[in-house]
């Protein structure tokens, strides 16, 4: 476990890893405990930017401020619909779309010490059903046959190679790069660890 120094709006304490994230949760979970109907998305965007850029965290004993990653968001839940529409920025900004009554939210945050920017270049570690796809002809009966695994086992919901294997799916890899490349299936990046916070409003 990574043992550091962090200073905590100017407090310097020793945390390791696991406390430093409870500490984040607490002060995020104050700031985010103001949401619910008719607050804006931004809004809750600048409060989490606020509590996640008051730390700092010294590696090697170098200092470096954590920063927001502003190119992923929370977002909306829907019924078997991970990412429902709306983004729930992580950052300050002018969204002025609004929470509204009987709304699911995942409000996620992540914190990086290097440019605060995640590229789009890395493998693909879970995959998707897309919610709003019509039928696509399929010319590939591997492909059909995988797509049936997929909508017994996870309609829309998300889920990665290993549960395909453990599934009995063989030799499965062009089969799903066509459900990929036909727009039926979504490849999502590495995930990274991060805090998060569920939100009901109203």
């Amino acid at each position: 476990m990574f043992m550091g120094t962090t200073r905590i709006r100017g407090q310097q304490r020793h945390l390791d890893v696991q406390l430093t994230k409870r500490v984040l949760q607490l002060d995020l979970g104050k700031q985010v405990g103001e949401s619910g109907i008719d607050v804006r998305l931004c809004d809750v965007g600048a409060a989490i930017q606020e509590v996640m850029e008051s730390y700092e965290v010294e590696i090697n004993g170098k200092v470096y401020q954590v920063k927001s990653i502003r190119n992923l968001n929370g977002h909306s839940i829907g019924r078997y619909q991970i990412h429902a529409g709306k983004s729930v920025p992580i950052v300050k900004g002018g969204e002025q779309t609004k929470m509204e009554e009987g709304e699911f939210f995942a409000i996620e945050t992540f914190g990086s010490t290097g440019k605060g920017y995640v590229r789009e270049d890395l493998e693909c570690s879970h995959y998707m059903k897309n919610f709003d796809v019509g039928h696509v002809p399929l010319r590939l009966p591997r492909a059909k046959q995988l797509l049936a695994t997929i909508n017994n086992n996870f309609s829309t919901l998300a889920f990665c190679r290993r549960y395909l294997d453990r599934l009995g799916e063989t030799k499965y890899l062009m089969a799903l790069k066509n459900l990929c490349d036909t727009g039926i299936v979504q490849g999502k990046g590495i995930s990274y660890g991060h805090q998060r916070c569920a939100i009901v409003v109203g």
